[in-house]
């Protein structure tokens, strides 16, 4: 199945310095919301308490968020886990109430719903744990766009990687861009989707990469900005297709999938919408600005030391 009926013939290339100024522009404002406004960082992060709670037959979890919200619990997150009938709620730290009272509390507002409901545990997060999983989570992006680039530098040249690490750069920051401007809960999931997106968007600008290099040795009487626009072209009704297919699957998880899915969901759709940018524009753009040329794409066969000594 293709998203054209045939091979497109886009001057990608052409104006690709039009699309650095808007990639300057995304990059630049998402760096300062950050800076500005900071993430809204969830539970996972700040610390706070967990309940588990057990239901005889499964609640309707809409019903136990609208409990909290008229008792004026903000920041409640109300999720199943291990069955539909296990509970957990998460709330932020409170210095003025203890863990277990807050817990007995928390099963009072559910018993209107459901008379059989037991409080199984009450946790306290604190904050220190919080931080420690935002270092080690942000260590995990580090490691990711180090191994990445690694990655990159041996399979193509030096120039085609710091195209494709810069366009995978590209895409996470577009993402807490995002969170910081709406302040969205930003929480593991959403750290997790972002690890997703980074994935996905290598994984296109591989497949470019690789259309590149084959297109180069195959018509090396083109230049390499008509290469790399052919390349594009022949790949790009099979990335629209696939990101297509993945936006409706992850747009129906941000409609459907409810709060304990909206953050994962939204970053994937911020990501995958910039990773399909960035793959076209950025990664291939930068390495032709960068001079990459035809006969930095073909392989070169090393003459032997008998051979060279047995020449006249």
């Amino acid at each position: 199945m293709e998203f054209f009926h045939k091979v497109t013939r886009f001057p990608f290339m052409n104006t690709r310095k039009v699309w650095y100024g808007l990639s300057a522009v995304l990059i630049v404002g998402s760096l300062v919301l950050v800076a500005v406004r900071g993430l809204n960082l969830g539970i996972d992060f700040t610390g706070g308490v967990v309940i588990e709670t057990h239901f005889p037959d499964a609640p309707n979890i809409d019903r136990l968020r609208a409990a909290l919200a008229n008792a004026h619990i903000a920041g409640a997150q109300v999720q199943a886990f291990g069955s539909s009938r296990d509970i957990l709620v998460r709330l932020p730290p409170d210095p003025n109430i203890k863990g277990d009272q807050i817990g007995t509390r928390i099963a009072g507002l559910f018993r209107p719903i459901d008379a059989g409901v037991k409080l199984q545990s009450t946790e306290v997060v604190g904050p220190q744990v919080g931080q420690e999983l935002f270092v080690k989570g942000s260590w995990a992006l580090a490691a990711t766009l180090a191994l990445i680039l690694v990655y990159v530098l041996i399979r193509f040249t030096p120039k085609l990687s710091v195209g494709a690490i810069l366009a995978v750069l590209h895409d996470p920051i577009c993402v807490l861009g995002f969170f910081a401007v709406t302040q969205m809960t930003f929480d593991l999931t959403a750290i997790s989707a972002i690890l997703a997106v980074i994935g996905y968007s290598l994984n296109d600008t591989v497949i470019v990469f690789d259309r590149v290099r084959e297109r180069a040795r195959s018509a090396r009487k083109i230049s390499i900005s008509q290469v790399i626009d052919e390349s594009i072209n022949q790949t790009l009704s099979r990335t629209l297709m696939t990101k297509l297919v993945t936006l409706l699957v992850v747009v129906a998880l941000l409609v459907f999938g409810g709060e304990t899915l909206h953050s994962f969901s939204a970053a994937l759709v911020i990501g995958i919408v910039a990773g399909t940018y960035s793959s076209i524009y950025i990664s291939s753009a930068i390495a032709l600005d960068l001079g990459l040329r035809t006969d930095d794409l073909l392989e070169r066969k090393l003459t032997k030391p008998e051979e060279v000594d047995g020449l006249p």
